[in-house]
């Protein structure tokens, strides 16, 4: 089958003071096909589309959209040649209505006027195709981040869109929700739409994408169909090197019992037992909304218990807040690091010590040079990636990022670590290096809890793993006995297998 080429960047080079961010970047987009492209944290995906888009302009390299070869200088020349772009952070304003987001800065106007009428018309049209039955005048604040997703889509199809990026467009939503995303996305393609898709999570590539583009460090590593390669050629090439110890399993002798819950509910778990020594990784697993994160909370005193005992190092605790579970010896790393663990507008340094400044003074003063030297610690033994420790943790990747987050956790020097998530929305090579921290923290003697939705991760680093269904532990594992058939069973509430 012919492939009808849309869109062709060629040799695309864009420097930065001292960062050559594309340096021989090319990209080809198809009409009626989606286009992975793949590359890990910082490989050069974003800037090579803010290039596409005319957010920046290259240095060198050439453009073409449908054979004409262009130059864009701005967002409005790209939009006008049929290219929109969905970002990772949803571009809606919550205090407006569905139909003025869809049509915000581009209101249809007649004898000078506002067409309301002709608008609610048009986005009536947008949003059936998009299987969206809200009414055009709710406030997208109501919606679900799923239903935001779609009238960012709108947005694009009412610009008449051709050419429409993605940039990890299901980090946030629910599985139903992805489903109801590839659906649509599906029902573009056979319309002739274009697609570019942008994501972490492997499994999605084989089930929407029909080619994929693999970027390295600002370069063009290959383009393939996907139904020719698998999931280990595109991790190869992403990150230059096998991957094939990706879940290194680290054996370290049991210690003492660290943590101990008899019983424990509230209104999210029921009747939680289980216990955690020192060097030990019990893996929590279970489909959204089971109760996982909740029961993270409930430990480190976030949320409160009802009934039941918690005890830490044989000595019972009543935790009534996050401080008291941090004064006791328990740190949470959450899986929502931008709303609950990082304060953005704040420097690495700062985010890295927030929650552990009595370590270096006191409220009236802080021992600043003492504080530098243990982030420099941390910075260099955590391989995290940036330019000083005050540069604004914002700026930094999603795996660099998540290092701060569990750096920051660590420095509260606790008995017992929760990791929610500790690799959502983090590259295939952040997240070898978070893996290989976190066995060095088991050989340590430290006892972590790891809360994951990916099932390599779970049965790759847990030496326990408990699997919760409806806020109730359904079946235990140790790693020697485990399979993945019979941890789902658990998660959708059935029983285990006694075959």
């Amino acid at each position: 089958m012919t492939k009808e080429l849309v869109l062709k960047m060629s040799d695309i080079v864009k420097t930065f003071p001292g960062v050559r961010a594309l340096d021989g970047a090319n990209l080809n987009i198809y009409k009626g096909r989606v286009m992975a492209l793949m590359g890990e944290n910082g490989a050069g995906k974003s800037t090579l589309i803010k290039v596409m888009t005319g957010i920046y302009n290259m240095d060198s390299g050439s453009l073409y959209v449908e054979n004409s070869k262009v130059d864009f200088r701005n967002i409005n020349d790209s939009q006008e040649k049929g290219i929109a772009v969905i970002h990772q952070e949803l571009n809606l304003i919550l205090g407006l209505s569905i139909l003025d987001n869809i049509f915000l800065g581009r209101e249809i106007t007649e004898y000078g006027k506002i067409n309301r009428q002709l608008m609610e018309k048009e986005a009536k049209i947008i949003l059936k195709k998009l299987n969206v039955n809200e009414d055009v005048n709710t406030l997208v604040k109501e919606l679900t981040i799923g239903k935001m997703q779609m009238i960012e889509i709108a947005k694009a199809l009412s610009q008449n869109a051709k050419i429409i990026v993605m940039d990890e467009p299901t980090d946030a939503l629910t599985d139903k929700e992805t489903e109801s995303l590839f659906k649509v996305i599906r029902e573009l393609k056979k319309e002739g739409k274009s697609i570019v898709y942008i994501s972490h999570r492997m499994k999605e590539i084989p089930e929407i994408c029909d080619d994929v583009t693999i970027m390295r460090d600002g370069k063009f590593v290959c383009e393939r169909e996907v139904k020719d390669i698998d999931e280990d050629f595109i991790i190869r090439n992403m990150v230059g090197r096998e991957l094939s110890e990706q879940f290194p399993k680290v054996k370290v002798a049991k210690g003492k019992e660290i943590l101990r819950l008899e019983n424990v509910t509230n209104k999210y778990v029921k009747n939680i037992s289980f216990t955690l020594s020192s060097g030990e990784i019990l893996g929590i697993s279970g489909l959204m909304g089971a109760g996982r994160t909740e029961l993270a909370k409930t430990i480190y005193g976030h949320l409160k218990k009802e009934s039941g005992r918690i005890f830490i190092q044989g000595k019972e605790v009543e935790l009534k807040s996050a401080n008291e579970g941090i004064k006791n010896g328990i740190a949470y790393v959450s899986e929502d690091r931008k709303g609950d663990g990082l304060v953005l507008g704040m420097s690495v340094r700062e985010n890295m010590t927030l929650s552990s400044l009595k370590l270096f003074g006191n409220e009236l003063k802080i021992d600043m040079k003492k504080e530098k030297l243990k982030v420099e610690e941390y910075i260099k033994s955590f391989s995290i990636k940036t330019p000083t420790m005050e540069q604004k943790i914002k700026n930094l990747s999603g795996g660099n990022q998540q290092k701060v987050a569990i750096a920051k956790a660590l420095l509260t020097n606790p008995k017992v670590l929760i990791l929610d998530e500790p690799t959502r929305g983090v590259d295939v090579g952040a997240k070898k290096e978070i893996y290989d921290y976190i066995n060095s923290l088991k050989q340590k003697g430290l006892s972590i809890i790891m809360i994951s939705s990916e099932m390599p991760e779970i049965l790759g680093l847990s030496d326990r793993i408990i699997v919760l269904h409806e806020g109730k532990i359904t079946g235990e594992f140790s790693d020697t006995d485990v399979k993945q058939e019979e941890i789902m069973r658990c998660a959708v509430g059935g029983e285990i297998s006694n075959e």
